[in-house]
């Protein structure tokens, strides 16, 4: 693949957060707005799709016209549209999908539909200025770890996926949602697992691990299912507002069982495929305890990238895109979005 000198718009909008980017060159990237609905949807414990794609239809607009006028361009100076075609919400992947195809039809330019977990993927090549990390070395192993996605696929060269395995029931983020609720520590749950298990002693219970021998598959309902009993035996697991040692030691010790899954059975199978590097994607990459965990204990190098490219952002839509763009990709305003979108 040729690499071509291309300045890429980016418009995300897969779930609750409204987001447009310019990326020049694959990685220097020149502007990022998100208008983030996580203060709207906490009342309900999750995401209310109806309100998301609400929200986006009054967000979308300025969420672009921002994204340009941070980047001092016009649509004139840009060649490229990556929107984000699925996976996601069908409600909000619409709203994000019909932005990008008027503003395509009114400048002409070129329409690129991103799978949404490949922008993920993509996200440790965003660099804020013109010096930053290397880029990742192919081959490379890929864990994706989000609230609707927990997967390990192989990428042999860009845009080259083969999924190794991925989960039979819950997310790893799905799990740390449900098991937030049931600690009483609230939504979006990572962040919250997270804080509290900063205080916890991850040795309080030993939480069952689901190796899934024989396989790169991962299992997170069983940890689930053992937090609840464990709740449900307890009458000292109550959140009321005030620091609880209790709640934050069983936060520790369900953390620790996820990370433990998810790094070792990273690490193996990069040994087995002979990885160069091995790259953290996802929302749950935001996890402080697994990024340490994963750097610490692998043999290969780990790209994980900041913090603010973890959730869902159109930075990552753009980087994708622009690959995209440079393998000659061009869709037709025809394209639809695909709510369910297997990366490989």
């Amino acid at each position: 693949m040729e690499l071509l000198n291309a300045r890429i718009l980016g418009i995300e909008s897969s779930c609750d957060e409204t987001a447009a980017a310019v990326l020049e060159n694959g990685r220097k990237l020149l502007s990022n707005v998100v208008a983030t609905q996580i203060d709207i949807h906490a009342e309900y414990g999750g995401v209310f799709p109806e309100v998301a794609s609400r929200q986006h239809v009054l967000s979308i607009f300025p969420v672009v016209d921002q994204a340009l006028k941070q980047a001092h361009l016009g649509l004139k100076d840009l060649d490229a549209i990556a929107v984000t075609q699925g996976p996601g919400l069908a409600g909000s992947l619409v709203v994000g999908m019909n932005m990008a195809k008027g503003l395509s039809q009114a400048s002409g330019l070129p329409l690129i539909g991103i799978n949404h977990l490949e922008g993920h993927l993509y996200s440790s090549w965003i660099n804020e200025g013109e010096d930053g990390q290397p880029a990742p070395e192919f081959p490379l192993l890929a864990l994706l770890v989000s609230g609707g996605h927990t997967e390990l696929d192989l990428m042999t060269d860009h845009l080259t996926y083969h999924r190794l395995g991925g989960t039979l029931d819950d997310a790893a983020g799905e799990a740390f949602d449900k098991v937030a609720r049931l600690l009483g520590l609230g939504y979006p749950g990572g962040p919250a697992i997270q804080r509290a298990a900063e205080n916890g002693n991850y040795n309080y219970v030993q939480f069952p691990r689901s190796w899934m021998e024989g396989s790169w598959d991962f299992s997170f309902s069983g940890i689930k299912t053992s937090v609840l009993r464990e709740v449900q035996g307890r009458q000292d697991v109550v959140n009321d507002g005030e620091d609880n040692p209790v709640v934050n030691h069983l936060a520790a010790s369900f953390q620790e069982a996820v990370v433990d899954v998810l790094v070792n059975k990273t690490i193996e199978a990069a040994k087995m495929t002979q990885a160069k590097s091995i790259l953290l994607a996802g929302g749950v990459s935001a996890n402080k305890a697994l990024r340490e965990r994963l750097k610490q204990t692998s043999p290969i190098p780990v790209f994980v990238p900041a913090f603010r490219y973890c959730t869902d952002n159109a930075a990552m839509i753009a980087a994708a895109g622009y690959f995209r763009f440079c393998a000659g990709q061009r869709d037709s305003l025809s394209i639809e979005v695909r709510p369910s979108w297997r990366l490989s």
